[in-house]
């Protein structure tokens, strides 16, 4: 696969990554299976997709725990990205900075992730109660100590610019600043996608301009962008989706089109071209230090998403896919 590199130290990762959450939070329970989990991130592996992403609160630390299976055996192959700064509680999540936690924290998932070193180690909230600052110092120094290779950071403060028509990252690019005087930044974790193309405005340039990498979260839209989720067929209480006002059966049914654009383009590339691979293909087109990190728990759709660093996009289609109509319902 094609390599792609992270920040100035020029960490390589294969250009496609995993996204390791719906393995065990926030989709389906009941279809979360750990020995088919571990197979597809076996078969990732297999095909150069090395970027693992998952997350201490993922379960909460069972996301962690099922990596830690496929580690022990094939750590040298991995590029293993964590995240720390958010507990879950009793029906609620919350921010911890401090950075005592934060390095005590590190040392579990350590341990979870059978491994003594994190490749990329992402601050997944700030803390309002602890200046960035620290919680980033306290990040260098795991740097320093050689329990971590580099330091990323998730974008936040998305949701109150989507209601008021600000910019949706001027929260995370004012955290930027910051904490780069600390500690250089080498990756941004945030949305991107057809449907959710913000983060071109400002984030994503911001991130050219410095050799930061980007990492693209939610590339697929959740799964809507593989046109495989039907308007009306409902689901789970314990997915989030059930709960997304992009995913009720009207704004499903209003935002077809998108999906439509997708397909129309795939059909130009072959029978064996999906919506989802040129999706993928659109966010791989916006840089050459952005890295897609779509989330499944299959092997058959980490294969299929890999495959789509084979297909190029031409001006014409990127154009015509940047024209597609806006994604229409709330994210709030």
């Amino acid at each position: 696969m094609e390599r792609r590199t992270i920040g100035a130290g020029a960490l390589a990762v294969g250009a496609v990554g995993l996204g390791c959450m719906p393995m065990s939070w926030a989709y389906s329970g009941s279809r979360q299976r750990g020995d088919e989990s571990v197979r597809a991130v076996h078969r990732a592996l297999d095909l150069g997709v090395t970027l693992l992403d998952t997350a201490d609160m993922y379960g909460p630390f069972t996301n962690e725990l099922l990596l830690g299976r496929v580690l022990r055996e094939r750590r040298a192959e991995a590029f293993v990205s964590t995240k720390v700064g958010l507990l879950v509680g009793d029906q609620h999540i919350v921010a911890n900075g401090r950075p005592g936690y934060v390095k005590r924290a590190c040392d579990a998932s350590l341990r979870r992730l059978q491994t003594d070193v994190i490749d990329l180690y992402q601050l997944h909230r700030a803390d309002p109660e602890v200046p960035v600052e620290e919680t980033w110092g306290a990040m260098a120094e795991l740097v320093q100590a050689g329990k971590v290779r580099a330091l990323g950071l998730c974008a936040v403060g998305a949701r109150g610019g989507r209601r008021s028509g600000a910019r949706m990252h001027d929260a995370t690019l004012r955290q930027l600043r910051r904490v780069q005087q600390v500690f250089p930044v080498s990756a941004v974790q945030a949305e991107l996608s057809v449907w959710s193309p913000e983060a071109l405005e400002a984030l994503l340039p911001w991130c050219a301009a410095r050799g930061v990498g980007f990492l693209a979260a939610m590339p697929l839209g959740n799964g809507f962008l593989t046109g495989t989720l039907r308007p009306g067929e409902g689901f789970e209480p314990d997915d989030l989706r059930a709960r997304h006002p992009r995913f009720t059966a009207e704004m499903m049914a209003a935002n077809q089109p998108i999906v439509a654009g997708l397909r129309r383009v795939a059909g130009r590339y072959g029978d064996e071209v999906t919506a989802a691979q040129v999706a993928l293909a659109w966010v791989l087109a916006q840089g050459a230090h952005v890295v897609p990190v779509p989330g499944t728990k299959r092997g058959r759709w980490v294969a299929e998403n890999a495959g789509a660093v084979e297909v190029r996009l031409s001006a014409g289609d990127l154009a015509e896919l940047g024209r597609l109509p806006a994604a229409q319902g709330s994210w709030d």
